[in-house]
């Protein structure tokens, strides 16, 4: 398996510069990070919601406990993940309600500016499988309408030069029932045993060597 370049020092600087940002005024602060783990494999997420600044955990409420149920049945309880995959997303801060109701999506805008934390994070890391969790994080990265045309398997892309493999999911949410009904169950439960298959993956459920 390819070993990141950089240390797990330099990844410490780069969160504590991360937390720091200011660059998005509608942003309802405080940034939210994943551990400062050295990874193989990276999850990325839309952005964190209202209850996550309690926790100070990215999928640290509700939808996390669908999330990490999903990672469970394939070898990594939450804590498991939590310590053994780097935990990112498009947008770092809550992006605040939307007046209908529900969270607002980031502006491209705000979704421009926290890209560079990413790919910062894509240099430090260089990760084998990058395993994208919602539309809104499925489609920085692959030309995709619908969730049924992707979830299920893994792509392999180039990112920052380098051949990344890519496993789309769906959101957790429960306001998502998409997960919940044919082809979304089947689909999910496909994309759950490639996940479980990847060697990236596999590497993490080796516990001898941590």
């Amino acid at each position: 398996m390819e070993q990141p370049l950089f240390s797990s020092v330099d990844l410490l600087q780069h969160q504590q510069a991360l937390r720091q940002c200011t660059l998005c005024p509608q942003m309802i602060r405080p940034v939210i990070t994943g551990e400062p783990v050295l990874s193989p494999v990276m999850s990325i997420g839309q952005a964190p919601g209202i209850h996550e600044a309690k926790v100070m955990r990215p999928f640290g409420w509700t939808a996390g406990k669908t999330l990490f149920k999903w990672f469970a049945g394939i070898g990594l309880d939450e804590d498991m993940f939590r310590q053994r995959v780097y935990m990112s997303a498009i947008c770092r801060c809550f992006p605040g309600k939307q007046p209908q109701g529900g969270d607002r999506v980031p502006s491209s805008e705000e979704v421009a500016n926290c890209s560079r934390w990413l790919m910062a994070e894509m240099r430090l890391l260089r990760p084998q499988l990058v395993i994208l969790i919602g539309k809104l994080a499925i489609s920085q990265f692959m030309d995709a309408k619908k969730l049924d045309a992707v979830v299920g398997r893994c792509h392999r892309t180039l990112i920052e030069g380098r051949e990344v493999d890519l496993l789309p999911l769906p959101h957790p949410s429960g306001l998502s029932t998409w997960p919940r009904m044919e082809p979304g169950k089947t689909l999910l439960q496909d994309a759950l045993q490639a996940l479980a298959a990847h060697p990236a993956w596999i590497s993490l459920l080796d516990t001898e060597s941590r």
